[in-house]
């Protein structure tokens, strides 16, 4: 079977993806300034180096999960799918899916696997609307054409 190279393409979600970018610079700004700007002595408390380093720790731990989750996608290829959600990434065989399932107010695609397994695909996101079923349409094609060919 000839697959073109756009069906190929990765799915990465849209508006998840911006706003976790947005998200992880705007707490990289507001921890570091609050760090910065802690006064020395206020009141009772006295703000030490270390409670600086804490605060601008924690913009940054708050950064990196926004990025991971910016960077969640799935990958196809003529072999599988790759899919990295948001704590596992996992790697699965065109002939394991059995279907995609896109429905019911789910947040994202989900593929029914041949061991009765269910896995999330959450690059493809129901945020994205009318973008997001032409990827699930486009991802199930995928599933159809590539699993019955094996």
């Amino acid at each position: 079977m000839v697959v073109s190279d756009e069906a190929l393409r990765p799915f990465r979600s849209r508006r998840g993806r911006l706003v976790a970018t947005v998200m992880a610079v705007v707490s990289l700004l507001v921890f570091g300034a609050i760090a910065v700007l802690l006064p020395t002595n206020a009141g009772l408390t006295t703000w030490q180096p270390v409670d600086r380093l804490l605060v601008a720790g924690l913009g940054v731990v708050i950064a990196l999960a926004c990025w991971r989750y910016a960077t969640i996608r799935a990958v196809p290829s003529l072999d599988g799918l790759v899919v990295r959600n948001l704590v596992v990434t996992r790697t699965l065989t065109w002939a394991q899916v059995v279907d995609v399932e896109f429905g019911g107010g789910e947040p994202w695609v989900t593929l029914e696997l041949d061991d009765t397994d269910t896995v999330a695909v959450m690059a493809i996101q129901r945020a994205d609307g009318a973008t997001a079923m032409s990827e699930a349409q486009r991802l199930a094609g995928l599933v159809r054409d590539l699993g019955e060919a094996r």
